[in-house]
C-alpha cells in the first residue's frame, strides 16, 4: 500500500493544483459580443464588450462624443463613445468597446483599436477590399 500512496497523493495534489488554476483562469478570461450576438440581447446596464470593425463612412467626432457603427459581415451596431478615442482609432480597423447596450446603440466609455506592427504615417496603403468581409 505504501508503494502506491507514493503515486496517489502526489496526482491527488497535483489534480488540485490543476483544477484552482482552471477555475482562476476562466474567471479572468474577458469576452466580447459580436453585432450579432448583441442584437440578440435585452438592453439592460450590465457591463459588456463589443467587437468588430469600424464600417467605413460611419464615424462622427463632434461634442466629446465619437459616434460610428461596428460590424461583423452579418450585422452593424450603433456605438456612441464618450471621450477621446485612441490616436489609432480610424474606420475600418478593429475595435473593442466597453459599456452598456441600450437596446438599439452601445454606449461605450472604453475603447480598444487593433493594429499591426506597421505604422503608416497616411492611409494611401489601405485597401478596403482586403479589410471586408468576404463571401468566399
Amino acid at each position: 500500500m505504501k508503494r502506491y500512496a507514493k503515486f496517489i497523493v502526489p496526482a491527488v495534489i497535483l489534480a488540485g493544483v490543476l483544477v484552482v488554476l482552471m477555475v482562476n483562469l476562466s474567471s479572468a478570461l474577458v469576452y466580447f459580443n459580436t453585432p450579432e450576438e448583441l442584437l440578440t440581447r435585452e438592453a439592460s446596464d450590465e457591463r459588456l464588450r463589443l467587437g468588430g470593425r469600424v464600417v467605413p463612412g460611419t464615424v462622427v467626432d463632434a461634442d466629446g462624443k465619437v459616434t460610428f457603427e461596428v460590424e461583423d459581415c452579418d450585422a452593424s451596431v450603433g456605438v456612441v463613445h464618450v471621450g477621446t478615442p485612441p490616436q489609432l482609432f480610424r474606420e475600418g480597423i478593429g475595435v473593442v468597446v466597453e459599456g452598456s447596450w441600450t437596446g438599439n446603440v452601445f454606449a461605450s466609455d472604453t475603447m480598444l483599436v487593433k493594429h499591426d506592427e506597421q505604422y503608416r504615417t497616411d492611409d494611401a496603403d489601405y485597401n478596403e477590399a482586403s479589410h471586408a468581409c468576404s463571401d468566399a
